[in-house]
């Protein structure tokens, strides 16, 4: 039964491991790139731009990480080690373009993984009503 299992294991890996070889430079650079903006490594310029009025509504500049969903964009950027997140709206007349203002010199072959030892760690935040913990004392 075990022996059953082993051949198709080692062919699924082996499969695996020849389709992540077959991606093309461009694909493993762009996941790289999209990798260092999510650390907030890649300068960028974010432009909502409102196509009636032909004008720029707002401009975000920055280490930003971009996440776009169907209606709106979700800016996060790092400012002097502190955070910002923005919240833009789409519709029929506005759009975005975000320009990576610097290039970054990321690899074609590897692929980036990232792996934070501490991100394990929770950090707990607690809050306790006094008043609230007497009450329930009594």
């Amino acid at each position: 039964m075990k022996r059953k299992l082993i051949i198709p294991l080692i062919l699924l890996g082996a499969f695996s491991v020849m389709g992540a070889q077959c991606d093309t430079d461009a694909a493993t650079a762009s996941r790289n790139l999209s990798q260092a903006a999510d650390n907030f490594e890649i300068m960028r310029n974010i432009v909502f731009y409102n196509t009636w009025t032909d004008t720029e509504v707002v401009t975000v500049t920055g280490l930003c990480s971009i996440e776009v969903q169907k209606d709106k964009l979700s800016v996060i950027c790092k400012d002097d080690g502190e955070f910002k997140k923005h919240y833009m709206g789409r519709s029929d007349n506005m759009t975005f373009f975000a320009v990576q203002v610097k290039s970054a010199d990321v690899s074609t072959v590897h692929t980036r993984i990232v792996w934070k030892p501490l991100s394990f760690i929770p950090d707990i935040e607690l809050k306790v009503d006094v008043d609230e913990l007497k009450k329930d004392r009594y």
